[in-house]
């Protein structure tokens, strides 16, 4: 049976699969630009589009979208591609900083919109009046703090006012669908890009827990319709993911999505190291394994490592290891081997970001109190709660506070079902 792309607005009304055969290995997942092109190439037939994507935009061979939306398949379509936008990391996902400006795809030749200057912004009106459809192809990591998540709000909020349809090519979580906490206090949450020349942040939008358990498609039905941004949204699913699925089970290629996530372990365990980026500990920038250890100068890994051991985590092991950053845009200890600790996941399906984050800020701060420097603004939009943190600092012991955290995150998992698209 030819699987038939499902394609979603605001409410799933069946299921579709690709017929397996007994004793034949899995399907394969494939990514909503594949659903695209082999079954739901009507909805952009003779259409006029726009494309926000960047290097995590290919199919399950490897192709990206740019090259997909341009082939003979398309153009028989009536489809014209007439500009590119890239979100932070530039099209090719190479560029580690700010400032990013528009310019020419050397490959393609088409206009590139940034949406990365001074910080992530919206797709700028005039470049949206002359499309039919707005196309979105970029891949979430399952983690609140994602700016091509604000990409997405933000052109759903642009194509809602200007009437403009948008197509969500969808992709699988790549950390499955499992959510835990802690949530974006919603006196953080800002959903709307800065005004012209100032700096946002585009991943404090909406109060979600900090990993959230759905794909990027799921999100924007989430954001469409709980903030009433009445964008003509249509989501291609990615055939044959479930929600238990993590990305190497996908069989499909991994890319990079920043250049700092070099593989799935450093996706996996990002949410739980990304607020300590506003603090002076390092979270491995400048290191093959980012997002995997964190270390400083002065900081006594043997200790640290010893006591958070002694909390046994769920799925989670720290290991004493040093390390040398080089040339890490954070300009943390660059050149410099300094102490360190490495995150083992010995269950990656127990594993908890945020109840490891709070440890290690609870157990750092005991020893360090006078070398650890926190950044309060910066370390609470990413963690999300500035109570927490608060408390830690206190000397209050973080797994009480984190167990709320999980009940209130299972709640808000089974609110969420109205917005799945996948079992």
């Amino acid at each position: 049976m030819r699987f038939r792309a499902l394609i979603l607005g605001l409410s799933v009304t069946s299921a579709c699969a690709r017929q397996v055969h007994v004793g034949s290995p899995p399907a394969p997942v494939r990514p909503g630009i594949s659903v695209l092109m082999g079954d739901s190439i009507g909805l952009i037939r003779d259409k006029r589009i726009g494309l926000i994507t960047n290097q995590t935009g290919i199919d399950e061979h490897g192709v990206s979208d740019i090259d997909l939306l341009r082939n003979p398949v398309a153009t028989a379509a009536g489809v014209k591609l007439l500009r590119l936008y890239s979100p932070e990391h530039g099209i090719r996902g190479t560029e580690d900083r700010e400032g990013l400006a528009s310019t020419v795809d050397e490959k393609s030749g088409l206009f590139i919109v940034s949406l990365y200057g001074a910080g992530t912004t919206a797709p700028p009106d005039s470049t949206l009046r002359d499309l039919d459809a707005i196309v979105i192809d970029l891949q979430d990591i399952g983690t609140r703090t994602w700016t091509y998540v604000g990409v997405v709000m933000y052109t759903l909020q642009s194509a809602g006012r200007l009437g403009k349809r948008v197509i969500l090519l969808d992709r699988p979580n790549p950390v499955s669908g499992a959510t835990n906490g802690p949530f974006l206090d919603s006196a953080l949450a800002d959903p709307y890009p800065p005004a012209p020349g100032k700096p946002g942040h585009a991943y404090a939008l909406y109060p979600v827990p900090l990993r959230h358990g759905l794909t990027m498609g799921e999100m924007a039905r989430l954001f469409n319709d709980a903030m009433k941004l009445r964008a003509d949204l249509r989501v291609v699913p990615a055939a044959g993911w479930k929600r238990s699925m993590w990305f190497d089970e996908t069989g499909l290629p991994w890319v990079r999505p920043s250049p700092n996530l070099p593989n799935l372990t450093s996706a996996t365990i990002y949410p739980a190291l990304v607020p300590f980026e506003g603090s002076n500990l390092s979270v491995g920038r400048g290191t093959t394994t980012a997002f995997q250890r964190f270390g400083a100068s002065w900081l006594n890994a043997v200790e640290v490592a010893r006591r958070l051991e002694s909390l046994h985590l769920p799925g989670t092991q720290f290991v004493v290891d040093s390390f040398m950053p080089r040339a890490a845009a954070d300009n943390k200890f660059n050149d410099q081997l300094i102490p360190g600790i490495r995150i083992q996941l010995a269950d990656r399906n127990a594993f908890e970001a945020g109840t490891v984050s709070v440890a290690i800020l609870s157990v750092v701060h005991a020893m360090h109190p006078d070398s650890l420097r926190i950044n309060n603004s910066t370390f609470d939009l990413r963690f999300g709660n500035a109570a927490i943190r608060e408390a830690i600092m206190r000397g209050e012991d973080p797994l009480p506070l984190m167990a709320r955290e999980r009940a209130a995150a299972a709640e808000w998992a089974t609110r969420m079902r109205r917005y799945w698209i996948y079992q």
